[in-house]
């Protein structure tokens, strides 16, 4: 296993197949990593990650849960990372472009994907356009949580705020 900050606050940890990449910033506590995988993900140790803890399709699998970029993976064997279909949802090739290093081109047009997180917001990530008040925003390979409960201060985005009121749905 090996552990690596230099990705800028961000981490990697990596087995013999796969390196998995944690960008905290962008973690938005869905919990879907440590609910399906906790011999893996367990924040409550440290490291968090331990990737001895599970066959690596089952780490692919739990990563690709993730409704952000906050985890993403990579095979290791470069020529692996070319194969990898759009069912593999947080492969970096989708998640993550910046961080592959091959010399093979990465299709401008991405499927967005929306997901419904139980008891909280819709998260959408890749390109797409906010239309608000009369306002547009064109998102490129971005991420955004809005808001299900309807008591986010920050309408149509999420704060937050369903955990406090003990939203339901």
């Amino acid at each position: 296993m090996e552990r690596d900050k230099s990705l800028s606050g961000e981490r990697k940890y990596s087995n013999d197949e796969i390196t998995v990449f944690w960008k905290p910033e962008a973690c938005i506590h869905a919990s879907y990593c440590y609910r399906e995988l906790i011999e893996v993900f367990d924040p409550g140790r440290r490291p968090w990650v331990d990737m001895k803890g599970a066959s690596t399709e089952k780490i692919i699998e739990t990563v690709n849960l993730c409704p952000t970029d906050a985890l993403s993976w990579m095979w290791n064997d470069e020529s692996k990372n070319e194969n990898a279909g759009p069912d593999q949802s947080n492969h970096i090739k989708f998640r993550r472009p910046e961080l592959v290093n091959t010399a093979t081109s990465i299709p401008d047009v991405k499927p967005v994907i929306a997901k419904v997180m139980v008891d909280g917001p819709i998260v959408l990530s890749g390109n797409f356009t906010i239309i608000n008040e009369g306002v547009t925003k064109e998102i490129k390979n971005g991420i955004m949580s809005f808001c299900r409960c309807g008591e986010s201060s920050h309408q149509p985005f999420c704060d937050g705020m369903h955990r406090k009121r003990g939203f339901i749905g």
